[in-house]
């Protein structure tokens, strides 16, 4: 089901764009009812609190009471907000900025867009509010592990263009990772195979028999003792694709938390000293909408990467983290 377009009208708040939930036939009443049965992850008091604040709006944008009747069909907006969110170690930086395009880099452990325990220390929130931006949206995402390159469309009416862009691979990438060094592997190669959801762990990717569906090649740019600095060009986007692709070659990304084993699940808290050592370095393009051949390129550097520490930190026993250039 396609997700309901956000009314124009609707204001931000700190940043935050109004969410929409739709009622059902057979939905609980009233508003407060409605609301602390569709989304029982905040107590009902809670909801009755931000009632009375005003934060729950209908379409028009006009506040709705407690006990205001429910329709079949009614969207109910409202603005998600958290007690307390994990502060990440580092402040996005600015990569480029015009008219029709935001490029950031997103360092480790922030996301996208606003999800599970984070919303005001997300990339968009934050860049909204940083720049007043209210109608600015990603076109393709990256990992909340993952640093590096984020492009966002500054035109709410040009996003479509700009994803139509990834969608259709029309986007030259390239990342960076640390990874063990294996002196027998042949590179550069390009890897294929057929990436899947895990059947039992839901945040997992594995690779499976069948026609492949990924693609990344794969370079060893230079040698750091046990591990080496790879270049990875993916031509598809699987969820966790590089990460899979250079464990199948025996050299999993250091730092990785997933793979080969699980190490922290999804809600558990992150090792900030250890973060997974890949970073989406390059991005280029033929903007759509201006015409212009569009190139950026990270700022940042991976820490493991500089070979500035002794050969027991690169095996993960120290702390590892990302830099400025």
């Amino acid at each position: 089901m396609s997700r309901p377009p956000r009314p124009s009208h609707l204001p931000l708040r700190e940043g935050v764009s109004a969410s929409c939930i739709v009622v059902r036939t057979g939905d609980a009443p009233t508003v407060l009812d409605f609301l602390a049965t569709r989304l029982p992850a905040l107590p009902r008091a809670d909801w009755a609190e931000r009632l009375r604040g005003g934060e729950v709006l209908d379409e028009r944008g006009h506040p709705l009471h407690a006990g205001a009747p429910c329709r079949p069909g009614q969207r109910v907006y409202y603005y998600r907000r958290l007690a307390a969110e994990p502060e990440p170690p580092l402040a996005e930086r600015i990569v480029f900025q015009d008219s029709w395009l935001v490029v950031a880099d997103k360092p480790h452990f922030m996301p996208v867009t606003p999800s599970g325990r984070f919303v005001q220390q997300s990339l968009l929130v934050r860049l909204k509010r940083r720049l007043g931006l209210a109608g600015l949206s990603p076109v393709h995402r990256i990992d909340r592990e993952t640093a590096g390159l984020v492009v966002l469309a500054v035109q709410p009416h040009t996003r479509g263009a700009y994803q139509a862009l990834f969608r259709d691979r029309r986007v030259h990438k390239a990342y960076e990772a640390v990874a063990p060094h294996r002196a027998g592997l042949a590179l550069p190669r390009t890897h294929r195979s057929r990436l899947m959801p895990d059947a039992e762990r839901f945040f997992l990717s594995r690779e499976v028999p069948g026609e492949p569906n990924s693609e990344t090649h794969i370079e060893r740019i230079r040698v750091l003792g046990d591990h080496a600095v790879y270049r990875l060009s993916p031509v598809t986007g699987q969820r966790h694709q590089l990460r899979l692709h250079l464990q199948a070659l025996g050299v999993p990304i250091l730092g990785d938390s997933f793979y080969p084993q699980v190490l922290r699940g999804p809600g558990a808290a992150d090792d900030m000293a250890r973060p997974l050592q890949l970073l989406a370095r390059e991005l280029a393009f033929d903007d759509p909408v201006t015409g212009e051949r569009r190139q950026f390129q990270s700022s940042l550097e991976l820490a493991a990467a500089q070979g500035r520490w002794p050969a027991d930190q690169l095996a993960g026993k120290l702390p590892i983290s990302v830099s400025g250039a």
